[in-house]
């Protein structure tokens, strides 16, 4: 017999014989929040975003510095002046469903995304053309040249600009798709799905990973665990249980009070992968009495402790929050001290109570919603309400689950048509970095997110902002955008906080940013 004949032979019989069953690796993790919703695009749901960042990639990615990096593309050209920008995608990259990432996925996904966005809504009038000249480029044409385009395609924050197949990306934007496919590490698994309990992810072999090293939402993602199960368990106490056991896996975002018998747990680590931390707000209804007047709203502002807050919300530990936060992440380049004696201020709730009953005030009933199942929301509400009661508001706590909240908060009308006045929240610190992405600071009227402010000033500053290339020029237009703010007051900054996380000791691996992300995460 022919040698080669032999070992075709031999291969031929190898590949007959039953394959020896491989364990399956699987990490357990229990998100913040039900995954009520899967669509990335139609809520902007911190829970949704970090399941979104499994199934979906993006065009580009914001590494730990805050720097944009190619992800799904391999580069791009501006040419005519700043005012048309051409995307080349890297090669081979494929859909869950085995298709081919083609340049018109990308078109589609990024209209109907366009239309959803906070950020991506100022922008996209400014595109006179997007499209796909092949199946590899994706062109804009713009009005006028807008610098930040890569940042905005890359941002981090909900809602992600995930692209997906076109035939899916045509939804309506204001109905959920029908399926979720993706091109990222991770595929979603629908038929494992239990609405209000659990989440299952499986890894997508054909995904190419970059070569770049890994750092946040840039470089190489790769799935080091076949499955990843997502189980909601609402009560802390059951979930700090169910990971002192190993029943669990990973704890996105454990409460201050159990911190310390985590730790004593030595099979449990507890980390702070947090680059940007979660700034806390207190938002205004703009659109209903009594806070659609400014004199209201500025009335407030000597009213609140950082310092309280933070502490409700994450103990003790002054390493885990900040107060003396304004409208912009601290720390960063566009961070100032413009008009912070506001915050900074002795509180004097008797002088609050004064300048309210001055401006108007007589004892209006205010609506205010509060999710009982997001622990951070809840504390820093709890707090905020104390005081309401102090300075004399005559105040409607709404006490509610997450979901029926975030159905509240898209209601424009009226509380006794089922609106709102007041609502604490959390937003996400990367949003905070620029003026152009924070979307607590547009005044774009019905436009903006939810509270929907006016503020002419603010949008022309903003404008300004994006044109200035010269960055003594951006900090000076941020330092008044600041000033503008508080006396516009879009909302009132409550502090900021790094949330920790807790996961068995025998994981490593986990990825800087304070967003949970499973690639590159391995056990042992």
């Amino acid at each position: 017999m022919k040698r080669r004949i032999f070992l075709a032979s031999a291969a031929a019989a190898n590949l007959a014989r039953p394959a020896l069953a491989q364990p399956v690796k699987s990490l357990k993790f229990v998100p913040h929040a039900d995954l009520a919703a899967l669509d990335p695009i139609i809520t902007p749901a911190f829970v949704t975003r970090n399941a979104a960042m499994l199934v979906f990639d993006t065009l580009y990615g914001i590494d730990e510095n805050f720097n944009v990096q190619p992800q799904m593309v391999e580069g791009h050209t501006i040419e005519n002046d700043g005012k048309t920008w051409t995307l080349t995608l890297r090669t081979g990259l494929k859909f869950h469903d085995g298709s081919p990432v083609l340049g018109r996925d990308v078109v589609a996904s990024l209209k109907r995304w366009a239309v959803r966005d906070n950020y991506a809504a100022t922008v996209f009038p400014l595109v006179d053309e997007l499209s796909a000249p092949s199946d590899r480029l994706v062109q804009f044409r713009l009005s006028r040249p807008f610098r930040l385009l890569a940042d905005l395609l890359g941002k981090p924050m909900p809602q992600l600009p995930a692209i997906m197949p076109e035939h899916i990306a045509q939804t309506s934007p204001s109905a959920a798709v029908s399926e979720i496919i993706g091109s990222g590490p991770f595929r979603f698994v629908p038929g494992a799905r239990v609405a209000g309990a659990r989440a299952v992810f499986e890894r997508f072999a054909r995904y190419i990973p970059r070569s770049d090293a890994t750092s946040f939402m840039a470089g190489s993602k790769i799935a080091r665990f076949d499955r990843i199960e997502w189980h909601t368990i609402p009560d802390p106490a059951t979930a700090a249980a169910a990971l002192q056991s190993g029943e669990i896996d990973w704890w996105e975002a454990p409460t201050p009070d159990l911190l310390p018998l985590l730790r004593r747990n030595p099979n449990i680590t507890i980390a702070t992968p947090d680059l940007a931390g979660v700034p806390c707000v207190l938002r205004f209804n703009h659109l209903q009495p009594p806070f659609d007047r400014p004199d209201m709203r500025r009335a407030l502002l000597g009213a609140f402790s950082q310092t309280d807050t933070m502490q409700a919300v994450a103990g003790e530990d002054r390493a885990l929050w900040r107060d003396g936060v304004g409208f912009f992440l601290p720390g960063s380049a566009m961070a100032s001290d413009a008009g912070m004696e506001k915050l900074n201020g002795p509180r004097d709730l008797g002088a609050v109570r004064a300048a309210l009953q001055a401006a108007g005030y007589r004892g209006e009933r205010i609506a205010f919603p509060v999710p009982t199942d997001l622990p951070s929301i809840n504390a820093m509400s709890e707090v905020v309400a104390d005081v309401l009661k102090k300075i004399g508001i005559n105040l409607d706590y709404q006490a509610q689950d997450w979901a029926t909240v975030a159905q509240k908060m898209g209601n424009k009308g009226p509380i006794d048509k089922g609106g709102w006045n007041l609502a604490c929240n959390i937003a996400t610190g990367f949003a905070l970095i620029n003026p152009a992405a924070h979307a607590y600071l547009r005044g774009a009227g019905e436009k903006s997110l939810f509270g929907w402010p006016t503020m002419a000033k603010i949008e022309a500053l903003r404008s300004a902002w994006i044109d200035a290339t010269d960055i003594a020029e951006q900090k000076r237009l941020c330092a008044e955008i600041q000033l503008q703010a508080f006396e516009d007051v879009p909302y009132i900054p409550l502090g900021l906080y790094y949330q920790p996380t807790a996961h068995r000791k025998d994981l490593s691996g986990l990825v800087k940013g304070g967003v949970p992300l499973f690639y590159n995460i391995a056990r042992g």
